[in-house]
């Protein structure tokens, strides 16, 4: 090449790179720049490619990009094939993300040699999709190229089997690790936190507090998470004093983690500093604060703070509803549950109300005494009534006597979950009181030929279905 034509050649890359830089760029205008660089040549050019992926991002268009870089150019440097990947896996789109995958299935078909900054973004990606067979394939790569000594790529077998519930595979490569990092300990935390063992994620963040790694806003949002779902208040407790020494600012997601923790752990009281503190506020924030006065059984200071959220014009969500409809079940207040639930049913929230609400209505009408009324309810619902419907009827029956129509509920029950022995029992003994031993013999019969136990723990279905709403507000 001629001092000339090189001079040329880095003029219009120039040129190219200015117009990839400018804020007005158009899809066309994209395509255009995309085949001038075809046609010079500079396709293979890193730093253009980084531009022409970065501006494909910002404009929609990087299925235009992984085309170009794997039709039209075979073997595109791995820098590029990085960048590629990179973008496409930090992509909403479920499609797109899987191109990030299909980028490196290419790479591998075309002999392009991966490094330590592909696999993060592989993973993450794999992650993401819940993709665990490719993520093992991944994972023997890996450790074929000799790649698997590196903490970041480490992190990333931890979040994959972590995020598909590989929980043992991952606690495993955990432990195996010589080095951990706060990313490894927040991932193992997450992982056992996704999978609903909460007292070991919360086990594993002690542990890291011994450890002398500094847990950073990630870890304390998981680990409350955590505490939250296992009454982990001691843990709580501390997470809050180690904000308030470290002096970290109360954002969103922080501030809602420890509102809904508090709630949870029965102290929502203890929340508000947090959420006096926060200086932005979503609709998860006030739905925290409502839950837990629901949870605390507080149904006049729910429905205080449901109407300030409404005056403050926080709308509304389906989760806020069934808070404020459970607490003023709990509270005995019909007339607010009936005018708030009525306001739901003529759309004023955005939002058809669904099977968790109708069960909180029927719990708030039949624990009021107004069973016929929570009847009705159920026959006019526009879905099938769930256990939790069912199972607040019945228990609104048997506290108020009412044995015809607990009869009712207790087979609906039956019908629903006919491996439930609390059912069973509960029915057995609406017989027992009723003076229809013959009944009653009939249903222990039927749960010893089903190889129904009477389980003593679960015996009361009052305290079941009160678990059960309880679990509609966690």
């Amino acid at each position: 090449m001629t001092t000339k034509s090189y001079s040329q050649l880095n003029n219009i890359s120039t040129k190219i790179l200015n117009l990839l830089n400018n804020p007005s760029i158009s899809p066309s205008h994209f395509s255009q720049i995309q085949a001038q660089l075809i046609h010079h040549n500079l396709h293979y050019n890193t730093t253009i490619a980084k531009n022409l992926i970065s501006t494909g991002q910002s404009l929609s268009l990087l299925n235009s990009s992984f085309t170009l870089y794997t039709k039209l150019i075979k073997k595109p440097h791995i820098f590029i094939c990085n960048t590629l990947i990179q973008e496409l896996s930090h992509s909403e789109d479920r499609l797109l993300k899987q191109k990030s995958i299909s980028m490196y299935i290419h790479m591998y078909q075309e002999r392009i040699f991966p490094n330590i900054y592909t696999y993060p973004f592989v993973l993450k990606s794999l992650s993401d999709l819940k993709e665990l067979r490719l993520g093992k394939c991944v994972h023997t790569h890996v450790v074929k190229w000799g790649l698997d000594s590196d903490i970041y790529v480490q992190n990333s077998f931890l979040n994959l089997y972590g995020s598909c519930g590989e929980i043992l595979v991952c606690r495993q490569l955990f432990d195996e690790m010589p080095q951990r990092d706060v990313v490894s300990w927040t991932v193992l935390v997450m992982g056992y936190r996704e999978c609903g063992k909460y007292g070991d994620a919360v086990a594993v963040f002690e542990r890291m507090r011994g450890s002398g790694v500094a847990p950073n806003r990630v870890t304390m949002v998981n680990a409350l998470a955590a505490c939250a779902n296992c009454g982990g208040l001691d843990v709580g407790v501390w997470i809050d004093e180690y904000i308030r020494m470290k002096g970290w600012e109360m954002d969103v997601i922080l501030g809602t983690s420890l509102i809904d923790m508090y709630g949870k752990c029965g102290k929502i009281e203890r929340g508000f500093w947090a959420f006096r503190e926060m200086k932005c506020r979503n609709v998860y924030t006030w739905n925290a604060v409502i839950r837990g006065f629901a949870l605390a059984k507080s149904g006049e200071e729910a429905l205080r703070w449901f109407l300030i959220m409404e005056r403050e014009n926080v709308k509304p969500d389906e989760v806020t509803l069934l808070a404020v409809l459970c607490a003023c079940a709990y509270a005995g207040m019909v007339e607010q549950g009936r005018k708030i639930f009525s306001s739901l049913m003529n759309g004023k929230y955005g939002f058809p109300a669904s099977a968790k609400h109708y069960a909180c209505m029927v719990d708030l009408l039949a624990r009021s005494g107004h069973l016929e009324e929570a009847l009705i309810m159920i026959k006019e619902m526009p879905m099938e009534p769930t256990k939790s419907v069912w199972g607040a009827l019945l228990a609104g029956c048997r506290l108020h006597g009412n044995q015809e129509l607990s009869e009712f509920a207790a087979w609906k029950l039956i019908a629903l979950a006919p491996r439930n022995s609390a059912y069973f029992v509960v029915l057995a003994n609406l017989y027992g009181e009723m003076g229809r031993w013959n009944d009653a013999e009939k249903i222990r019969t039927l749960m010893k030929e089903s190889g129904l136990l009477k389980d003593l723990g679960s015996s009361s279905v009052e305290l079941e279905d009160q678990k059960d709403l309880l679990d509609l507000l966690r």
